[in-house]
């Protein structure tokens, strides 16, 4: 196998090598670990060197085991000394690079020339011998490869449609009931893990009218089987597991997998009064309070894999809570990032609709104003930390907007709209690409920022929720500028699966089941009616509370009658209900209205 035959293998090698024996940590890397600073490219061009990245993950098991076996090893730090410039970013606090190089890791390993442009990428842990011999192969011949993501990162045109063609919403619509394991559930590969966007789309199919009853397994198949990933000693979800099945688990916790998987267990309670659900979303939101809360209510990013860093724990988490503790508990990263809290807070929002906890909503809250105070920027934006080297990001932005919405929809509370707004149009101010889709920070440093796919699809699912709350136009056109860039045929095709773009396209080319109760807010009929619309098991939803003393709706966009006494409307795109008096109708009503349209 030649040199190039030799780096595009390795560069691809499959994330199976997580699952291999874990190394004796030994000791830890004296090389001289530099931040990411666009200078460090003039100095490598100055002293004819490379540029060695190392975007790894605090709480990783694997990225320990690179810096304990790999960089300690006596040739490979020699060669890295000699030849490179070491450049070591973890990826919680870099956005930009996290988003960018997602693919590859955790630990990711890049090696840039010194115009900037990637050599080799590498992914997963890399053993020194292999390690060496690249490091070695670069320097004879730094010539970049090209990657099969090329195209991806550089799409030859933008589409100038909004929507997916039918050709693609087909082959999508494919991949997603292909890719799905309907023997284990989860996606059909080794590493099992809950995909939200999955998920999420499973759920909204099975709600449809049409009553997608193969949707309906897959969702309950994969909320099942990931019930093993919840630990069940302290409570809280391990981000996967490998060896095919939902055993072998990897058991870092992420503040990303805690407020998917409780909005989603949330949201399972809703569809199916699964218990099982109810429980796994109450597990989740007690691990958080208890180890990934700060004193003052605001939410961390992580914790640690290992208890040792790169000794595999498994004997540990088989340990009730007791002789976990009597050994030590493992690091939590405690830095606090608007992104992370913002997801927490929807999260939460999430498991107060389910009316299950009477204090998730004010935990909420608290977090979201000590985010404004603490993380908040003038223009209605966020920073990712207490100060930021390439922010301000997208990903804090649409968390924080988003959250702001979850706010809204659960408490009635017009200035969380106000606020979502506000963050939306900070949004379109500072990230918008000139043809489609949105920038993942404003940065234009030696690395030009692009769009992310994860990021559009939820940048459009919030631009196109502003226009149905606020009836503003712009807000549409907003939606329809990253929907270009998510139907482009090689973005949307890039993947196995991309279930969240199905989702933004449904939510584009559909109205959303629109809940309004009409009645004052200190009238108890009111509340009751208020909180059975939250309790509807429906992603897509438009739910309002028109107290007439606050003056019109933000969107006045049906006319409802004066009525003596409080009521619910439902209102599809044709039709409005009657008035709805008693909460246990608001459901039957959907279904039956819902019913009565045709399929999308």
């Amino acid at each position: 196998m030649n040199f190039r035959h030799f780096l595009l293998a390795t560069a691809t090698v499959s994330l199976t090598l997580l699952s291999a024996p874990a190394f004796a940590a030994s000791t830890t890397s004296t090389l001289e670990w530099k931040a990411w600073q666009d200078s460090h490219f003039a100095k490598a061009k100055k002293e004819q060197r490379f540029i060695l990245l190392d975007l790894e993950a605090v709480w990783c098991h694997w990225c320990h085991v690179m810096e304990q076996k790999t960089y300690s090893d006596p040739r490979v730090a020699a060669l890295i000394a000699k030849h490179y410039i070491p450049v070591k970013v973890d990826q919680d606090a870099r956005p930009d690079l996290g988003k960018r190089y997602e693919d590859y890791g955790w630990p990711a390993t890049v090696v840039f020339d010194a115009d900037g442009k990637e050599i080799v990428k590498l992914r997963g842990f890399i053993p020194p011998e292999r390690m060496a011999s690249i490091l070695e192969a670069i320097v004879k011949d730094p010539s970049p490869i090209r990657y099969f993501d090329y195209l991806r990162d550089n799409p030859t045109e933008i589409s100038r449609e909004a929507a997916l063609s039918t050709e693609n919403r087909e082959e999508l619509t494919g991949r997603f009931y292909r890719t799905h394991d309907f023997n284990m559930g989860g996606l059909n590969q080794d590493q099992k893990f809950m995909d939200h966007d999955s998920v999420e789309l499973a759920l909204t199919l099975s709600l449809a009218h049409t009553g997608d009853k193969r949707a309906a397994q897959m969702a309950q198949q994969t909320l099942t089987g990931a019930l093993n990933l919840i630990d069940p000693a302290w409570g809280g979800a391990y981000q996967y597991s490998t060896d095919g099945d939902w055993k072998h688990h990897h058991f870092e916790k992420i503040m990303s997998v805690q407020a998917d998987y409780l909005r989603l267990y949330a949201s399972a309670w809703r569809h199916t009064q699964d218990v099982r659900y109810l429980d796994a979303a109450k597990a989740i939101r007690r691990y958080v309070k208890n180890f990934l809360t700060s004193p003052e209510g605001v939410f961390y990013v992580s914790q640690d894999a290992d208890l040792v860093q790169g000794e595999h724990s498994e004997e540990y988490f088989k340990l009730d809570d007791a002789a976990r503790r009597a050994l030590g508990v493992p690091r939590i990263d405690t830095h606090i990032y608007a992104r992370e809290n913002g997801w927490m807070i929807s999260a939460l929002v999430a498991l107060a609709e389910t009316g299950s906890d009477e204090i998730a909503l004010q935990d909420a809250i608290t977090a979201a104003r000590w985010v404004e105070k603490n993380r908040g920027l003038s223009g209605g934006g966020f920073r990712h930390d207490t100060k930021d080297s390439a922010g301000p990001y997208l990903d804090d932005n649409l968390a924080m907007a988003r959250a702001y919405m979850a706010l809204y929809v659960a408490s009635a509370d017009r200035q969380w709209l106000v606020n979502a707004r506000r963050t939306a149009d900070f949004i379109a101010k500072n990230f918008k690409a000139k043809d489609g889709g949105y920038l993942t920070t404003v940065k234009r440093g030696k690395l030009p920022p692009r769009p992310n796919t994860e990021e559009n699809i939820q940048t459009a699912r919030l631009f196109n929720e502003l226009a149905q709350y606020s009836g503003k136009t712009s807000y549409r056109l907003n939606a329809e500028h990253a929907m270009r860039y998510l139907v482009t045929d090689e973005i949307a095709t890039y993947r196995r699966t991309e279930p969240g773009i199905l989702l933004a396209d449904r939510e584009m080319r559909t109205p959303p089941t629109h809940i309004t109760i009409v009645g004052a807010k200190r009238d108890a009929t009111s509340l009751a009616l208020y909180r059975q619309a939250l309790a509807f098991p429906d992603g897509y939803r438009r739910i309002e509370w028109w107290d007439r003393a606050e003056g019109k709706l933000p969107n006045p966009d049906v006319a409802y009658p004066k009525l003596a006494r409080p009521a619910a409307f439902i209102c599809t795109d044709k039709i409005c209900s009657s008035p709805i008096y008693d909460p246990d109708e608001i459901a039957p009503t959907i279904q039956r209205l819902a019913k009565s349209e045709p399929a999308s």
